[in-house]
């Protein structure tokens, strides 16, 4: 047994230090980024936020929606070989930059994978999910998918530490995911007392992954659109969101109605929900590491994202950078206490 007593911030312990800028205006601000990945060589050019391959968000109509605004979506791995087929038929090639195919890395995802890539080559992204990153078998399973598909990107994870994103880079995956627990849905930290401060754990993943040539994507932990903010701030390539995209009519998940309102279920993927509706129940050797939450129907999920776009261009301007890219270059992170006056919160 041992202690680290290194300081390890989250997303509530900071704010962004503002600086002088030449900005006049927020549309002077571009938020697109371009990457050529590690391995696959492949160049991509888009807004690097992506939804989350959660079957309440990660959907084929969530995709259709997103890609409007060059922003990615991790689609989740329990759609149907058919209702893969339907997708693809319904779509232009122009729009396989902006999704992934899931998969976890039992033999029955991994044949469904071979089958949906055989039957669409033209599919360019690959996300190998599971909720710990740090077993041998993961990253044997990505060494594997790395010679199966040579050409495609993958983004592997979940791990929040430095040398295990460069042994799954160097095992093959181009993008790494990162983060414990810090889901809306998620209650690993809860269970197991495992997890990792997200915004440290961008920190230190990203100087690792950035020192390989590779790219991280922060999956996890934001509640406001400034959390996005201080997700590429830290160094994150990517931002991936749950709980923000949940509840839109393009989100997945049961519609209720509570006392005359509109709400939509959303649930994480490792939640009694989850493996009731796709594993047949919680095996009797693991506990649930996740719950099941009803949220206020949010309409179309446009307006939701021209929110958080705005409030990223604003961010950039109060910092003085014309580009996403330069976000981080020019973020000083200040410790605080509190973050927001709440007198009027509900």
């Amino acid at each position: 047994m041992r202690i680290e007593t290194g300081l390890k911030l989250g997303f509530k312990d900071v704010m962004i230090r503002p600086k002088r800028s030449t900005l006049s205006s927020r549309s002077q601000v571009t938020l697109d980024r371009n990457f050529t990945f590690l391995h696959s060589k492949y160049k991509w050019n888009g807004i690097p936020i992506m939804a989350a391959n959660m079957d309440t968000v990660g959907t084929f109509e969530m995709a259709k929606e997103l890609a409007k605004h060059k922003i990615f979506t991790a689609i989740h791995k329990h759609y149907s070989l058919q209702e893969w087929k339907e997708f693809m038929e319904s779509i232009s090639d122009e729009m396989t930059d902006y999704f992934s195919v899931s998969t976890g890395t039992g033999s029955a995802d991994s044949e469904k994978l071979a089958i949906i890539m055989k039957e669409h080559p033209q599919i360019k992204f690959i996300c190998i999910d599971v909720a710990n990153g740090y077993s041998e078998h993961f990253v044997n399973f990505v060494k594997k998918a790395r010679k199966l598909y040579p050409t495609k990107v993958i983004m592997a994870g979940n791990v929040v530490t430095g040398e295990m994103v460069e042994e799954l880079l160097l095992a093959g995956a181009d993008i790494i995911k990162v983060g414990i627990g810090p889901g809306s849905v998620c209650t690993t930290r809860v269970k197991t007392g495992v997890g990792y401060p997200q915004l440290s754990a961008i920190i230190e993943c990203a100087d690792a992954a950035h020192g390989l040539g590779g790219q991280i994507v922060s999956d996890g932990g934001c509640k406001i659109p400034g959390d996005i903010a201080k997700a590429f701030g830290g160094g994150a390539d990517f931002v991936m969101l749950g709980g923000m995209l949940a509840g839109h009519t393009e989100s997945g998940g049961k519609t209720i109605e509570i006392n005359g309102e509109k709400y939509k279920q959303f649930y994480g993927m490792s939640s009694e929900t989850a493996m009731n509706k796709h594993v047949g129940g919680v095996a009797d050797y693991r506990a649930s590491e996740g719950k099941t939450v009803e949220v206020r129907y949010r309409g179309a999920v446009e307006n939701t994202v021209q929110d958080f776009l705005g409030s990223l261009r604003s961010t950039c301007t109060y910092v003085g950078a014309s580009k996403l890219k330069e976000l981080t270059k020019r973020t000083t992170f200040i410790r605080v206490q509190e973050q927001h006056n709440e007198v009027f919160s509900k």
